[in-house]
């Protein structure tokens, strides 16, 4: 079997090929010698391999795609695997994908609202699910409802696959004790995207940032806390400079976006398309998976690591949730205002919770 390498972007080739008598052995045995075709794919983030959506990527979908693959053999892919800021830092993965600086990737759809604004319905919906699995899949269902989630991702030069929830819940950490809202009073708080706006009306600045960053402006007094999941506190050593944790079960979110830069897509064989396809919810449903398990396991890591938890209150939930202002109500009136279907996704994405018996502090869409 001859292999021929096709390059979906400008690449240094290595030639590669058979001698002249095996060439002639393999037509006998085989009838006809058939080519391997080759693809070279980069894939790449922004974050490093102990970021578990990277993990996950180089562990699973990656051997899956090369598996499916090989079942006929008509097709290999050769990976270049770009993570940890190699090509782009975590927030310019989606301009990198854009320019075709890689292939595939996965992006932290949070850091652009305004770009893909419906990808982060799940952030203008706190206290409503802890359950990333079901939030992932919610997601991908509003994709295929709603055009409006595809055309986003076209303006950019992307194909969407599909989406990931990395988290069980949003939790808040700090430098120091903290045992519910009233000591949120004067304390600078980082996160990122539209969860930021939970901080309003409790006496809190929330700081925007990254995970990447957090370690270093809570161990230098840059903030006081952040507000994270503890999977990545744990992973990311943040627990060694903010180890009092406040569980307030803010819930899941969809925070990640797996794309392919459209001219890439395009130049792909339908049979390897249709297999990242599949593989990618393969991948979304492996990953949630993963999450859970780590979820199960970080609270007692981040005791064991000298982290303290206190369980906020129903009440205290209840009434941060009632306080905060309607994110989802801002957002879908500043959304519509471009001709963008915003109460009408909102609207989907509760009615799929309230199908699925979710405990609802707040019904976003009717208030």
């Amino acid at each position: 079997m001859s292999n021929t390498t096709l390059s979906l972007r400008p690449a240094f080739r290595r030639a590669a090929g058979i001698g002249i008598a095996t060439a002639a052995c393999l037509a006998v045995f085989s009838g006809a010698a058939m080519a391997q075709k080759t693809i070279k794919l980069t894939a790449m983030d922004g974050y490093p391999p102990k970021a578990i959506w990277v993990k996950t990527f180089i562990e699973f979908f990656i051997p899956e795609v090369d598996k499916r693959l090989a079942k006929d053999g008509k097709y290999k892919i050769e990976w270049n695997q770009a993570w940890a800021g190699q090509i782009v830092k975590p927030r310019k993965v989606l301009q990198g994908l854009q320019t075709g600086l890689g292939d595939i990737g996965i992006v932290t759809s949070i850091f652009h609202p305004d770009k893909v604004p419906l990808q982060s319905i799940a952030y203008t919906a706190p206290f409503v699910t802890t359950d990333p699995a079901l939030a992932s899949r919610v997601l991908d269902e509003l994709y295929a409802e709603f055009p409006a989630y595809g055309k986003a991702w076209e303006k950019y030069n992307q194909v969407y696959l599909t989406n990931l929830a990395v988290l069980d819940s949003y939790q808040m950490f700090f430098r120091e004790p903290v045992t519910g809202l009233k000591d949120f009073e004067g304390k600078k708080i980082a996160s990122a995207g539209l969860n930021l706006r939970y901080l309003k009306n409790t006496g809190a600045v929330g700081v925007a940032g990254s995970l990447v960053s957090y370690y270093n402006k809570i161990k230098t007094g840059v903030v006081d806390g952040t507000m994270l999941w503890p999977e990545a506190v744990v992973g990311f050593k943040i627990v060694e400079v903010a180890p009092h944790m406040l569980k307030a079960d803010i819930g899941t979110m969809n925070s990640k976006s797996i794309t392919m830069n459209a001219d890439s897509w395009k130049r792909l064989p339908n049979s390897v398309q249709k297999v990242i396809k599949e593989v990618a919810i393969a991948y979304r449903d492996y990953t949630t998976a993963e999450v859970m398990k780590k979820a199960e396991t970080s609270y007692a890591l981040f005791k064991k690591r000298g982290g303290t938890i206190v369980q906020m209150t129903p009440e205290q939930r209840m009434n941060w949730a009632r306080s905060m202002p309607n994110v989802a109500k801002d957002w879908t009136a500043n959304l519509e205002k471009k001709g963008i279907p915003a109460r009408a996704v909102l609207k989907a994405y509760m009615d799929k919770m309230r199908a699925a018996n979710q405990p609802i502090l707040r019904q976003w869409d009717k208030e």
